[in-house]
Formats: C-alpha cells, sequence, structure tokens
C-alpha cells in the first residue's frame, strides 16, 4: 500500500499560507489511499500541489520560464543556446515529468467520487484533473509529437498500455481539447487569481487551442511531419476566438504599466491578472533580478529583437521616417563611488528608445552594458554587463532593498503566469488566422496593447508591406506576430514555441539570420577593444552558430524508454 508523500504535495501551498487547517489535521504521513479522499479540503490540499506546475519565476531554486530561456531569435548569450538536444539523451526530464503530472492528475481523477462533498465540488475537482492532464499532454505532445495516451493511473499489470505504441498527435490533442471544455464547464466560477477555476481554464484552453490551430495550418510533409489539416486548424482557432472572447469579456483590464506586470511585489490588485505566481519575503523566493541586475554577464537582446519594435510613427525600421540610426553615443559625465565624484562615460541609446514602441525603454536599459564597461542601473547597485550590450531591466525593481534585489538570490517578485494582454493577442491571431477579422476585432484586443505602447493604431489594411517579412504571411499576420514578439520579450519561453506552431524553426539558423546572435552598435567606442565585435556590432555569440535541421521540430525519444518499450519508435530525423 503505497503512502502519499503529503508532506511533498503541501509544501508550496503551506508556505504560502493556504492549507494549513489542513495540516493540522494529524500526522501527516499516516494517510493511505483508503483513508485519504475523506473530504474536499483534502482533494484541495492534493491539488495544490498543481500550483508547482507553474514555474513562473523559479521555485526557489533553479530558473524559471521568463528570460532563461534563451534559444530563440530575441536573445544571445554566454551561455550560448544551441538546439535542445544535439543528440538522444537517454533520459529527459522533459519526459519524465510529464508523466509524473499526469498520473498525479489522473490519481485524483480516479478517486474524487469516493469523497463525501456534493456533486459541484466533485465537477469542480474532476475539472482540475482534467484541465492539469491535458496541460501536460499539450507540452509532451509539443515537443514530443506522437506520445501514448494515459487515462489512468497505471500499474505493473497495466502492460498493454505501460508497453504500448504512441498515438497520433492529432487525436491526443482531440483529446485535450475534450479534458479542457470539461473544465471550463464545470470548475468553479471565482475571481481568484491564485488558484485553478474557471478564468484559468478559459485561458489555458486560449493558448492550448491556438497552438495546435496554427500548428496544425502551417506544418510540412516534406519536413517529416503530417499534411496541414485545415479543418482542424479551422476548429481549433474558432475553439481559441471563442476562449479569448470570454475572458475579454470578464472584466479585466489593461495594467496602466507594462513593466508593472513583470516587476511587482503584489500582483493581487493587478486587474490584468488571470492567474499568477506569489512569492512572498523570506519563504519563496526566485533569483530573476539578481541575475539581471548583478556581475553575472545577462544574455543580452539581440539585434534581431531590438529591430522588430516599430517607431512612433507605427513604420518599421526600412520605413519610418524618424532617426533610424543604431549608434550608440557617448556621453561624458560623473558618478559616485565611495562617495568621490569620478569621471564617467556611458554609451547611451535613449535617443533609439525615446523614439521606439514604449515596451522597448522598459525591457532594455537606456545604457549599454559590456565586457569592459559596465553599467550600474538607477545609480545604486552592482556594475553588470550583457553578452550583446543591451542590459534587461524589465523584471527589475528599483525600489527593491538591495538585499533582496540584486545582491542575493532572494527576489520575491510575482510572476505572471496568464494575464489580458496575452488574450488579446490570442485572440487577433485566431481572428486573423482564420481570416475573418475585422477592425473592431483589433480595437479590442492588440489595439489596446498599442495604445499601452504609445503608438498609433493597426488597421486591417495595414497601409504597408515590411521588408523584413520572411515568414511568406500575409500584412496583418506579419504585424500581428510582431505584436506579440514585442508585447511578450523573453516571457515563458513564448517565441521558441511560436516558431514551432508557425513552421518557422528556420529563423533560428544563425549562418541564415546572423542577427539573432549579435548585439549593439559600439562604432562610437573608441576606448575599448576587449569585446568581441562582428565588424562594428557586439558579437554576442563569440563565434558560435546554431544550425537548423527539420528534425528539431521535435525532441527525441530518450533512448532509455525505447529500450523499455521498443514500440515507442523514435522520431524523424533521430534515428
Amino acid at each position: 500500500m503505497k503512502q502519499f508523500r503529503i508532506i511533498y504535495i503541501l509544501s508550496l501551498a503551506f508556505l504560502l499560507g493556504s492549507c494549513n487547517d489542513f495540516l493540522e489535521k494529524g500526522p501527516l504521513d499516516t494517510f493511505t489511499n483508503e483513508n485519504f479522499w475523506t473530504s474536499e479540503s483534502n482533494v484541495e490540499g492534493y491539488a495544490n500541489t498543481f500550483y508547482q506546475d507553474f514555474l513562473g519565476y523559479g521555485n526557489a531554486g533553479g530558473t524559471g520560464l521568463f528570460y532563461f530561456r534563451t534559444l530563440s531569435d530575441d536573445q544571445a548569450g554566454n551561455s550560448f543556446a544551441n538546439w535542445t538536444f544535439q543528440n538522444i539523451p537517454a533520459s529527459s526530464g522533459d519526459w519524465n515529468s510529464g508523466w509524473i503530472e499526469i498520473r498525479r492528475a489522473n490519481i485524483l481523477l480516479q478517486n474524487i467520487d469516493k469523497v463525501d462533498m456534493s456533486d459541484e465540488a466533485k465537477a469542480h475537482w474532476t475539472g482540475v484533473g482534467r484541465l492539469m492532464r491535458a496541460w501536460q499532454y499539450y507540452m509532451l505532445v509539443r515537443a514530443f509529437g506522437d506520445v501514448p495516451w494515459v487515462e489512468k493511473p497505471l500499474d505493473i499489470t497495466d502492460e498493454g498500455v505501460l508497453y504500448g505504441a504512441r498515438e497520433d498527435r492529432d487525436m491526443i490533442m482531440d483529446k485535450v481539447l475534450d479534458d479542457l471544455n470539461y473544465a471550463i464547464q464545470n470548475m468553479y466560477d471565482n475571481n481568484s487569481k491564485t488558484t485553478l477555476n474557471r478564468n484559468v481554464a478559459y485561458a489555458m484552453k486560449a493558448e492550448i487551442t491556438l497552438f495546435e490551430g496554427t500548428f496544425r495550418k502551417y506544418r510540412k510533409a516534406a519536413d517529416g511531419q503530417k499534411a496541414p489539416d485545415l479543418a482542424g486548424s479551422t476548429r481549433f482557432l474558432n475553439e481559441t476566438k471563442s476562449a479569448a472572447s470570454y475572458l475579454i469579456n470578464k472584466g479585466f483590464t489593461l495594467n496602466s504599466s507594462y513593466q508593472g506586470n513583470y516587476n511587482s511585489t503584489d500582483l493581487s490588485s493587478n486587474p490584468e491578472m488571470i492567474f499568477y505566481k506569489q512569492y512572498k519575503q523570506n519563504v519563496l523566493h526566485h533569483s530573476l533580478i539578481a541575475y539581471i541586475s548583478s556581475s553575472t554577464q545577462m544574455s543580452g537582446m539581440s539585434k534581431d529583437a531590438f529591430e522588430s519594435y516599430l517607431f512612433k510613427d507605427g513604420k518599421p525600421l526600412a520605413l519610418t521616417s524618424y532617426d533610424k540610426t543604431d549608434e550608440a553615443k557617448m556621453y561624458v559625465g560623473t558618478k559616485v563611488v565611495a562617495g568621490e565624484t569620478v569621471p564617467d562615460t556611458v554609451m547611451s541609446i535613449k535617443h533609439m528608445l525615446d523614439v521606439r514602441d514604449n515596451r522597448l525603454i522598459q525591457t532594455v536599459d537606456t545604457a549599454l552594458s559590456y565586457v569592459g564597461r559596465g553599467f550600474t542601473r538607477f545609480g545604486s547597485g552592482i556594475s553588470n554587463t550583457s553578452s550583446t550590450g543591451y542590459g534587461v531591466q524589465k523584471y527589475d525593481n528599483k525600489n527593491i532593498n538591495n538585499m533582496y534585489r540584486n545582491q542575493t538570490s532572494n527576489n520575491f517578485t510575482h510572476a505572471p503566469i496568464f494575464w489580458l494582454s496575452v488574450v488579446y493577442l490570442q485572440y487577433a491571431e485566431a481572428c486573423a488566422e482564420l481570416g475573418d477579422i475585422t477592425q473592431n476585432d483589433l480595437d479590442i484586443s492588440v489595439n489596446k496593447l498599442r495604445t499601452r505602447a504609445g503608438l498609433p493604431a493597426l488597421t486591417v489594411n495595414v497601409g504597408f508591406t515590411d521588408p523584413a517579412n520572411d515568414m511568406v504571411v500575409s500584412d496583418l499576420i506579419w504585424e500581428i506576430r510582431r505584436e506579440r514578439r514585442t508585447e511578450l520579450m523573453f516571457d515563458n519561453w513564448t517565441r521558441y514555441w511560436d516558431m514551432i506552431r508557425w513552421h518557422q524553426l528556420d529563423k533560428l539558423d544563425s549562418n541564415l539570420n546572423p542577427d539573432v546572435l549579435i548585439g549593439a552598435n559600439i562604432v562610437n567606442d573608441p576606448y575599448n577593444h576587449s569585446v568581441a565585435k562582428v565588424g562594428t556590432y557586439i558579437d554576442g555569440s563569440k563565434d558560435r552558430d546554431r544550425v537548423y535541421e527539420s528534425k528539431h521540430y521535435w525532441y527525441p525519444i530518450p533512448s532509455g524508454q525505447i529500450s523499455l518499450n521498443p514500440q515507442l519508435s523514435q522520431n524523424p530525423g533521430w534515428n
């Protein structure tokens, strides 16, 4: 008889103060599967562990999903981000962790009917189990493609499933949609922003169905994938539009500050938040701010990403009427060191940021920082450097005491998980991909983001064609994709998975697109000769490169798993 590891299951919930009553009920190591499923509070305690599946800025130690996942065209870094897998691994956490969480969800689903609680409560917790099963399958499918379908906790007698074959990814995603639809129809409808509820289910559904709808539309049989499924794509994109529309009409509004979504110590009153990860001073921390505010070199913004931001006239780099220079300017001034005023020089890019989308100046520092020329953010703290010169300040908060900011890993700012601006982007993209988008669709979604960013409204007839559009899509879809990139810069590893679903992964090949691994133009810095450069631009990759192959659309199945179950088979290109 297996003992539940209740202490582990409830540790995070306890730290955040949500399960004190349950923890006071008696010795935690006495619970078994037979005596645990006795009350809704026990079910809630069990389900609280799902909160840890949302990494946010990290679970105390380790890295989260923001900033640190640098495999994209948005960042270059000293810790060079090549493809996640170069060779077939014997084992993989990406594979193992998904099945662990699916088993956890299936245990919940198997035991709910044993509990003495209302039908409404049973339906809600069934919705939680199915929602989290759907979420884990979504992450497995987008990484590995075809996978086995498991809808009950397995034991040694379930050989047919344990050693079964992978099933078609499209079928799996249809089952995921069934789970999502059950969840949105049955989960509690409340305004909590830190517990799983109907709003979170709708937000998950919007994300998952947008991925699936666009993935089915753009995939290519020539790259070892199935042929496009336009009917399936339309079905999933309509589900995206419906889910996003529900949240748009639910009463959420944009926060006045773009950066405030990322560097706040309290997101509870932020009107944009649907679901966020709560950290607590001296209890649960992360290290994101410490990393981007200390002497450890940052993975900076790439030249490619910097140039994706529109100018104030709403035009891209090639078409703007504003000054489009990319040369940093040297300013000679002073700074205070140990109470003494000393000369200082700064390589400033403020003149560039002042004419760009407001989100850019809230994302990177106004002064460049690189080897031989550090920069002290906000005039205090530790001097930092960036691999590309562009320092990432989006997550920093100058009002936090330095003890909890840049000198330890005890950062406690809250992390957004699902929020309204993402929903706006999902809605606009789904409408555009369906081909029935109206001006009102843009006005109730991405144009609200553009207003906050100080940009003119986007119109259905864009009015120009950006020469940088290399994705073979319409002007409107290109601009909506740009909006997504700049709004979600460095967020949730979003860009990498966007390139997967749009079938644009080749854009990460640094030989085809060298601007993804270089940084700022420092032609006006005559004093620095120690930083590596490509021409007059900082070399953020240190002469390394990344070469695309079509096999990178899938992670390889770990060889150890295939040894245990030869029916799993390997993904295309990895044999």
